[in-house]
């Protein structure tokens, strides 16, 4: 949506919803008001995968019902790209009739889902006016990120806010079921070179254990602890979700439950491409230079990647990343001696002096995960690297020595 366009359905929708001459949701007493969670399934494009959330306020009397929801983006915002390749994406609040919400989600084959909460008249006014504050143009826009701020987070604060903190100390308490690395391997399954790029880029931030709270990032989640908190005095409890419909049925395929294990496939490539250059130094050497060429170009691309991700961007969640030890920069001053294979002179000094601290760093990536703590989960790109490694290392120490007189 551009920002013109944005701005003027913006005005178009204030000047009907906050029309003093009209009861609806905008002046309605909080008696009146009926709050629910939309929760609408995954789609199939990338950015959808995640899925999506609103805040539903309908008033019973007049029959008005708005959505709220945190996921506009404006691709025409100047230095759009620069600004989401560096972390820094701005992200809009936005309302519309429900209805003309909910139609787009249902056309898509996506889920959609309705629970109502148990809010009390005075929460449900607080939760109002938070919202249509939070709609003026001055205080719509706000600094995306993926796991701690973005447009599930900000609809569980705007509840939270509403139950004056009840939700973030009921959640909070309890442990959550996966990682954000976890999470966002099982979503983006459906696509598996994303998927590994993803996983690929995400540093020990992502291996965390986590809470129910913090896990509420994904609005399935977010559905479904809501569906487990009650409300109330201590003496007295109601369920927070006094009923769950679905509106729309999921039409798409769904993500699986749980996030499917890397290991073993990641295992069999790193082997598989390592016993092609150790059989192809032998038999085909033109094929090992070209292989071996390939290979270390790969890694010096995603070793220059992380560091980026790292020095010069706000992704946090891609910081001090572990998979550096396995893909180096320095990597490019390898290619020569692969191509020397070819004839079977010596290689360089300089490339057995990297080719050693290489061998060292996979020691090192291989020895933390013998450290207490948190750390980092990438087996999958350890068992992938280490053979390759060995393998290129074999071959070429080989070349060294069958060169020697």
């Amino acid at each position: 949506m551009t920002t013109r366009l944005w701005q003027v359905c913006l005005a178009l929708l204030l000047a009907a919803v906050l029309c003093p001459a009209r009861a609806g949701v905008a002046n309605a007493p909080g008696a009146n008001l009926e709050v629910s969670l939309i929760t609408y399934g995954p789609g199939d494009t990338y950015w959808e995968r995640f899925g999506h959330d609103a805040i539903e306020l309908r008033d019973t009397v007049s029959g008005q019902a708005v959505n709220f929801n945190y996921g506009v983006f404006d691709f025409d915002e100047r230095g759009f790209l620069l600004n989401f390749a560096r972390g820094r994406m701005h992200y809009l609040m936005d309302a519309e009739p429900t209805g003309l919400d909910e139609s787009w989600y249902v056309q898509a084959g996506r889920s959609v889902t309705r629970q109502r909460l148990a809010l009390t008249p005075a929460q449900a006014a607080a939760l109002r006016d938070f919202l249509l504050w939070n709609l003026r143009p001055e205080n719509a826009r706000y600094d995306y990120d993926y796991y701690v701020d973005n447009c599930t987070t900000r609809v569980r604060d705007a509840l939270d806010r509403a139950l004056g903190g009840l939700l973030e100390a009921r959640l909070t308490a309890r442990p959550g079921g996966m990682t954000y690395r976890q999470q966002t391997v099982r979503l983006m399954s459906a696509q598996p070179w994303l998927m590994l790029l993803l996983d690929l880029g995400l540093g020990p931030y992502a291996d965390r254990p986590l809470n129910a709270w913090q896990e509420s990032f994904l609005p399935d989640v977010l559905e479904r602890e809501l569906a487990a908190v009650r409300v109330g005095n201590a003496g007295s409890t109601r369920p927070l979700v006094t009923a769950t419909e679905l509106l729309a049925p999921n039409r798409l395929d769904t993500p699986p439950a749980t996030a499917p294990d890397l290991r073993l496939p990641m295992a069999w490539a790193g082997l598989a491409l390592a016993v092609a250059l150790l059989l192809a130094r032998r038999f085909w050497p033109i094929g090992f230079a070209l292989l071996g060429t390939l290979y270390l170009v790969l890694a010096m691309v995603v070793g220059i990647g992380l560091l980026v991700l790292w020095l010069l961007t706000t992704h946090h969640a891609a910081w001090a990343n572990a998979n550096l030890l396995l893909f180096n920069p320095l990597a490019l001053a390898l290619l020569p001696s692969a191509w020397r294979a070819r004839r079977g002179p010596p290689t360089s000094q300089l490339a057995n002096a990297i080719m050693a601290i290489q061998l060292l760093a996979l020691l090192a990536a291989a020895l933390l995960h013998m450290l207490p703590g948190t750390v980092q989960q990438n087996q999958p790109w350890l068992l992938f690297a280490m053979p390759i490694w060995v393998a290129m290392a074999w071959s070429l120490r080989r070349l060294t020595r069958a060169s020697e007189p």
